[in-house]
This record gives C-alpha cells, structure tokens and sequence, in this order.
C-alpha cells in the first residue's frame, strides 16, 4: 500500500471524502410515472400548477347557508332549494333565506358560505331548521388553503414519501424526474464460508453476512446483487472483482480488508484501482476500505458482522445517499443513558442499544452490554446505535446522547 494513502482517518474526514466522491459521481435521473416513483430521491423542484383544494367545498355532509341569514339567537328557519353532490358543480346559488343540501367534497354553492351539518338540523318538508351558534365559515374547505398556485410542493433531493407521491397526484402531476438508482453487486468473503442449509466442516461457518448486507440494501430500495462468495486465492479475486466492477455501479465486500495474510482487498484495490481511504477510527468497523475500481465505487466493510451493520448504517449508507442526490438527513434522536458508559479508547464508537420511552415521554437508550463485534444475536435484539464521541468518554446514567435509529 502506497504512503500516500489516507488511513486511520477520523468518522467526520471519512464521511467527508465519501460526500465528496458521491457529489462528484452522482448518478443520472430518470423521468418516471408516479406509480414507480414511491421512495425514490427527487431529481427536480415541484410547483403547484393548481391550487389546493381548486375549489371551495364542503368538509362535512349538511346544508350550505349563507352565514348572514342565520339569527345570532333561536333558531332560522331556510328554504331548500337543491343538492349538490361531489362530482360535477351544478351551478346551483343560495339566495337569501335560502340553503341547498350538500356532500362531503361538493363545490360550495354561489352564495353560500358556511355548511351546517346535517346532524344539528331539522328538516320540516322543503324547510331546514338552523340552531343559533354556528361560526361563519364553518365547515367550509376554502380554494388554496392547503397549496396556492405557484407554491413549491417538492425539492430535488427529497425523499418520495407516500404522502408526497400522493401530493403530486392531487396536483395532476403524472410523472417526475428522480434519481437513478445505483446498482450494487455485493460479495462476501472466505473459503470457511458456507450457504445456511448446507453442513459445515471443522472450521467453518455460515455466511450471515450476504444476508445482513442484501437485507440492509433492499430495505433501503435497492435491489443488490449477490455474487459467489470470494475466494482466498488473489488471483480468483481478482477476476471476480474486476468482472463485478465492469458492470455496476457500487461494489460491496465484506472481509478480506484488514491487514492479515489472507486480506487481500487493500493491494487489490491500489494495484489496480484507486484508494481514496484506508482504516476510520471508529469502533467497530476500523478497517474500512473506500475507492474506485474500474467504472465501480469500491466499499469495503470488514468481516465481522456487528462491524457490517455499524459501517453501512454509518457510511455505506451515506455513499449510496450521495449518489442519489439525496437532501435530507436519516433519522438522528437524541436520548438518555439508561446505564452509564465508560469508554476509555480514542475512536469514535457506535455502541448497540434498545429505545425505551418513560412514563414522562423522554426517551432512553440502554446501552447492550454485549460489545463484540461478532455478537449478531446481540445486535438483533438492539434497535439503535449509540454514538459515542471520540476520544476516552464516562457518561452517566441521563447524559443525553445521539442516537441512530435501525
């Protein structure tokens, strides 16, 4: 490995090069029907073509009155006059001492101005019985109350939530331009690696990791693709890699990127691609590898898998971010300790805990007091990471801390 390379970087200097890396080689957009934009990263700005709602319309079943006509005591007696249902506006008018009955969703009558529901009413015949007290206004959904016409609804960069898909659909908006979405070819590594389902030999285990990792990308809306675990032989390796990188956008090892004898990655990596860092200061996950292979970013997480979930929750998850564009933030909570943390190493450490809201809707994280990195049960039964600042740390029991959120 070259001198020159970056390593042992710290969190914030990592996660600045992989922002940078990821503006620089941000992905194209794609213009799509709203039905397949759902959790994609908007690529362009939206605007209100129409106001919503484009109409007044009535919030409730009932009568639409004109407010003047009511008697501030005892009740008004009103004339029916028509219907006006949701759908098509009859062009019906409330005169003076006059009402019209009228549905949830109906254009509101020339005239009327506030809507009566139907439950405090008495109809006698073709006369509707009015209560005094009725606010003006009521009832009533006025034309641009919600968005105005010209109003920005969505920004490039945003996430396409359901209800922002449904925004755009109320708008008329049929179709958008969003980010494209990086295809990720995603290996494990190690010849004690064997398929859940098939018996192990003396030495060997089950490969959990392509399954974290797969799991981890496609609840995230990717769709990954698994190649055959990776072989110790460099040369095998080699030919994998370079094949995968050929084709996809991102490529994804777990293992093989420490400094052992059988770690390969890293001199792979700077023979023939490109390092942009080697090792963060972080705790677990310490010997993380980021570059470039041939048209591929190259992301190399290390084997153990408590260090798999922390480095993509933490990074990888960032990189792919980047590449899409994307504007807001992932979730970030604030919490207190539970139980007190004494950290006595300079890196910075995403430590496994479980969320607990008190009585007093505070929310509290307990730290698990299973720290390995090999511990995934442990990690299973967690549902966020403590991050705890670098440098020698003793925080106790209520000191309010960052959490992530699985």
């Amino acid at each position: 490995m070259r001198d020159d390379i970056p390593t042992q970087l710290l969190f914030d200097d990592a996660a600045a090069i992989i922002d940078r890396v990821a503006h620089a080689r941000r992905l194209p957009a794609e213009r799509l029907a709203l039905a397949r934009i759902h959790g994609r990263i908007a690529a362009q700005d939206a605007h209100a073509p129409i106001a919503l709602p484009s109409f007044d319309n009535s919030a409730m079943d009932g009568y639409a009155v004109r407010h003047a006509d009511l008697a501030r005591e005892g009740d008004t007696s009103l004339q029916l006059v028509g219907e006006q249902f949701a759908g098509r506006a009859l062009g019906l008018r409330a005169a003076q001492g006059q009402c019209i009955r009228i549905t949830t969703g109906a254009p509101m009558p020339e005239g009327a101005d506030t809507v009566v529901v139907r439950e405090v009413v008495r109809v006698e015949g073709d006369r509707v019985v009015v209560p005094a007290g009725i606010a003006s206004g009521a009832n009533v959904r006025l034309a641009g109350e919600d968005v105005r016409v010209g109003d920005g609804v969505l920004q490039a960069g945003h996430v396409l939530t359901p209800a922002r898909v449904a925004t755009l659909a109320s708008l008329g908006i049929d179709a958008l331009s969003v980010a494209s979405r990086p295809t990720v070819a995603v290996f494990t590594t190690g010849d004690e690696l064997v398929p859940p389902g098939m018996p192990l030999a003396p030495g060997q285990i089950h490969d959990s990791n392509r399954e974290l990792l797969m799991g981890l990308l496609r609840a995230d809306g990717l769709e990954p693709t698994a190649w055959p675990v990776l072989p110790d032989d460099p040369a095998r390796l080699q030919s994998m890699l370079l094949d995968a990188a050929s084709s996809f956008d991102v490529v994804i090892t777990c293992g093989a990127v420490s400094a052992g004898e059988k770690d390969h990655i890293p001199a792979l990596l700077d023979a023939h691609g490109q390092v942009h860092f080697w090792k963060v200061r972080m705790k677990p996950g310490m010997p993380l590898l980021f570059g470039a292979l041939d048209r591929a970013l190259f992301l190399g997480l290390p084997g153990n898998p408590v260090s798999v979930f922390a480095t993509y929750a933490t990074l990888g998850r960032r990189l792919l971010d980047g590449l899409q564009g994307r504007g807001e933030p992932r979730r970030r909570w604030r919490a207190r300790l539970s139980t007190p943390i004494a950290k006595p190493h300079a890196r910075r450490e995403f430590m496994r805990g479980r969320l607990e809201a008190g009585e007093d809707g505070v929310l509290h994280v307990a730290p698990d007091a299973a720290t390995g990195s090999h511990r995934l049960h442990a990690a299973a039964q967690a549902d966020a990471l403590i991050v705890v600042p670098e440098g020698p740390q003793s925080l106790p029991v209520g000191a309010v801390v960052d959490v992530l959120p699985y």
